[in-house]
């Protein structure tokens, strides 16, 4: 048993994870932190989430300088569902240590000259830790992840974006200098779990935010690589993420090709299913599936993809990540 350590437990991604975690036949769930002046600190995680009364009971700690080094004596592995900031200088000192960190932040996920000051608002002091990182898309980097300290597990929006647009990159089946045009709406869990207006959900509805300027357009084109155009949407309900994108595949691209592209890619990875039907958000909520189809029309390919936005967009992720890193079944913990 890996005994594991949640910091950040009390938002929802966070609860998520302690679920699974407390699920998992291979994992030990030894503590759960949240910041030193969060208000949730000593309640339980069950009073916060009733859900969970019986299941995780543990109370969430509060992480000051005495807790935080005392963690490596806890844990194997630790499990950041915090922000970025907070991750990226969390990190490097439990890494110091020894321990796994799997980082559900952004503060690790793309190494490109100026990509933090210019979208997440922040200069980057551990620029040794973040060359070393690996990017947590499970399915693509189930090679690398084994080897690595930190794993940076992929966004929710790229997940949904990525699963369905490397295999088509992979193959070359994109037309070169074309741009992908991503569109794709989150529930509003996405916005995390402290309030604020825009997110309070008798005041939203469904409409578009960050055009042009949000942080996972960088994520995806440097992952893919090549640019995109990213318009996400915030929808009115829960939990979830629909993409619909948008490819103009190169001359001569076959449906069959494309079909064989998405075969290749994905079989005998059993939590991504290629969809006979078109994918919704109903048919992944409370799943750690990524759905995917697509419908080709000429040299115009227009591909779905949905997942929950707090499992594989998140939390199982980060779950299916620690099984590869440690040699366990893809679904353990999650099937």
């Amino acid at each position: 048993m890996l005994n594991t350590v949640i910091v950040g437990a009390s938002g929802y991604a966070g609860a998520e994870l302690a679920a699974l975690v407390q699920n998992h036949p291979q994992l030990q769930l030894t503590g759960l932190y949240v910041s030193a002046g969060s208000q949730d600190a000593n309640k339980s995680l069950s009073a916060l989430y009733p859900q969970l009364l019986g299941k995780v009971d543990l109370p969430l700690q509060p992480l000051d300088e005495a807790a935080l080094a005392a963690i490596p004596a806890q844990a194997e592995i630790v499990l950041l569902a915090t922000a970025h900031e907070v991750s990226a200088a969390l990190a490097p000192d439990l890494l110091a240590q020894g321990v796994t960190v799997f980082d559900l932040s952004g503060a690790f996920r793309v190494q490109q000259e100026g990509f933090y000051e210019q979208y997440y608002g922040f200069s980057h002091e551990a620029p040794e830790w973040l060359e070393q990182a690996v990017y947590g898309l499970a399915e693509w980097n189930a090679e690398k992840i084994p080897a690595a300290q930190l794993i940076a597990v992929a966004g929710c929006y790229p997940t949904a974006s990525l699963t369905a647009l490397k295999p088509l990159m992979a193959k070359g089946l994109i037309a070169a200098g074309s741009q992908p045009i991503i569109s794709a709406v989150s529930g509003v869990s996405g916005a995390g779990r402290k309030a604020a207006i825009n997110t309070s959900f008798c005041e939203v509805s469904l409409s578009p935010y960050g055009t042009f300027t949000h942080r996972h357009q960088p994520e995806i084109g440097h992952h893919l690589g090549c640019p995109v155009l990213f318009q996400p949407h915030l929808g009115n309900f829960v939990r979830g993420i629909l993409a619909t994108i948008y490819v103009q595949l190169g001359e001569g691209v076959t449906p069959e090709q494309v079909d064989a592209a998405y075969h290749e890619a994905y079989t005998g990875k059993p939590l991504v299913r290629l969809a006979k039907g078109m994918p919704s958000i109903r048919g992944v909520a409370g799943t750690p599936y990524c759905d995917v189809a697509w419908q080709q029309q000429g040299n115009t390919l227009v591909v779905f993809s949905a997942i929950d936005n707090l499992l594989k967009g998140a939390a199982s992720h980060a779950i299916q990540c620690i099984n590869i890193k440690f040699g366990f079944e893809a679904g353990c913990g999650l099937l």
